[in-house]
């Protein structure tokens, strides 16, 4: 079963640095007017490590990832980022508002590494695809660098929520705090008194675990484990391979959220809006919703998702609720397990984006004619603004218990199906190899 383990972070040493200044969003979160204000804030924000700018042209022996292994050298030499003395755990709280609500809550959970398991260990769990790209550019990071600055995000289940209980009801450890730039409350602190430890690591000793973000970080860590394992490397490094930083959440908490992904559709040629009704009202129950509002549109949408598979489709001549019919499941390809067939998200694109509107497998793999939203405000306006957009489909979130059915049965979910929020900061804890 999982095996986790305290460990040593490097952390900013907060006399020479504002912990504001230099923490980030993961780095896929980071858009190029955010890596722009990074770059501002300070010269030692993790931006240049994550998501570093090439600072001349670049070449096999000199380029974004080099420099980003020189920053982090630089920076431990200056004592910007400095070793715990120690082998601790770090808890790490995250207080926001549920988006499109007045609702605040509080996410707990706790930053150690974790041991990687392959896939067919049974212990660590996917629950969505990954693509090769994204694990090339993070695996040349890995190891230019040898450190992990972000965290991957694990689910395991405590329904008594004992753990949250020991690291966060003993007030002898200080926070460090900052408020990111969606307005969410990130308190870590550290933890190394070892009767705590061993309490969490007997603890987690009997669990499994769920990726919930981080999937291709994941795999990342498994290939450079492999590569290193399979070299005449250091021992020290071989082991130290063996594991990752992580962050663990409890599943059973009240505080675990997941957001719908909304779609947009756009550029398809000779797209029309009465040809596409009545194409899926031969998957679906159609009711015309006329021009509504997102709090509208959301309000319908939950009522519907009560009673089967709904969506809210929005065009620029209105929207309309579609709810699925019970012999739609039928029409679903035979690739699909029992358990995938009760998803919104599968439905939505087997049946109304492939079938309906002729958007193939292929072209939602490569990003081609759909973009992905979780506001669904911002769908329905890109509707009527952006000429070139056909329609969005508004959609209900996935729950954590069909997280739970899909991964454990060793399944997975179509891409983007699910938006844990919020997301874990990058650079409050860094896992370094040497």
């Amino acid at each position: 079963m999982a095996e986790i383990a305290p460990f040593a972070a490097l952390r900013y040493d907060p006399e020479k640095v504002q912990l504001r200044d230099v923490i980030t969003q993961p780095y896929d979160k980071i858009t190029p007017e955010m890596q722009d204000g990074y770059y501002k804030a300070s010269p030692f924000n993790l931006i240049r490590i994550i998501l570093g700018r090439p600072e001349g042209p670049e070449t096999d022996s000199q380029n974004r990832y080099t420099q980003a292994a020189g920053y982090l050298k630089a920076w431990r030499e200056k004592g910007i980022l400095a070793q715990d003395s120690s082998p601790s755990i770090y808890a790490y709280a995250q207080k926001f508002t549920i988006p499109g609500t007045n609702t605040q809550i509080e996410r707990r959970g706790f930053i150690a590494i974790g041991r990687l398991h392959d896939y067919a260990d049974r212990v660590v769990y996917r629950h969505e695809q990954t693509l090769p790209k994204a694990k090339s550019d993070r695996l040349r990071l890995l190891n230019a660098t040898h450190a992990h600055f972000g965290q991957l995000f694990m689910l395991y289940s405590d329904p008594a929520q004992s753990i949250d209980a020991l690291l966060f009801d003993d007030e002898r450890y200080a926070w460090q705090e900052l408020t990111d730039e969606y307005g969410v409350l990130h308190r870590v602190r550290r933890i190394s008194d070892p009767a705590a430890l061993n309490i969490v690591q007997t603890e987690m000793a009997d669990k499994k675990l769920i990726i919930a973000d981080g999937h291709h970080r994941y795999e990342t860590a498994l290939n450079f484990r492999n590569e290193i394992q399979s070299k005449n490397a250091n021992g020290d490094l071989r082991e130290k391979s063996n594991f990752a930083m992580m962050t663990f959440i409890n599943m059973d908490s009240p505080g675990l959220v997941i957001l719908p992904t909304h779609r947009v559709v756009y550029g398809l040629d000779g797209f029309d809006v009465s040809e596409f009704v009545k194409k899926a009202r031969g998957f679906y129950e159609v009711k015309e919703l006329g021009q509504i509002d997102a709090a509208k549109a959301a309000e319908a949408l939950s009522q519907s998702g009560k009673r089967g598979i709904s969506f809210v489709a929005a065009t620029k001549k209105g929207s309309y609720l579609l709810r699925a019919k019970p012999e739609s499941t039928d029409s679903l390809p035979a690739q699909f397990s029992p358990r995938q067939r009760k998803l919104d998200i599968v439905h939505l694109h087997s049946l109304l984006l492939d079938r309906c509107l002729g958007v193939t497998p292929e072209q939602v793999t490569n990003m081609q004619h759909i973009r992905y939203l979780r506001d669904a405000g911002e769908a329905l306006a890109q509707v009527k603004s952006d000429p070139t957009v056909n329609v969005a489909f508004l959609t209900n979130p996935v729950s954590i218990d069909q997280v739970k059915e899909i991964a454990f049965a060793g399944e997975v979910l179509p891409q983007k199906s699910t938006d844990f929020y919020p997301k874990l900061l990058s650079g409050f804890a860094i896992y370094a190899l040497e």
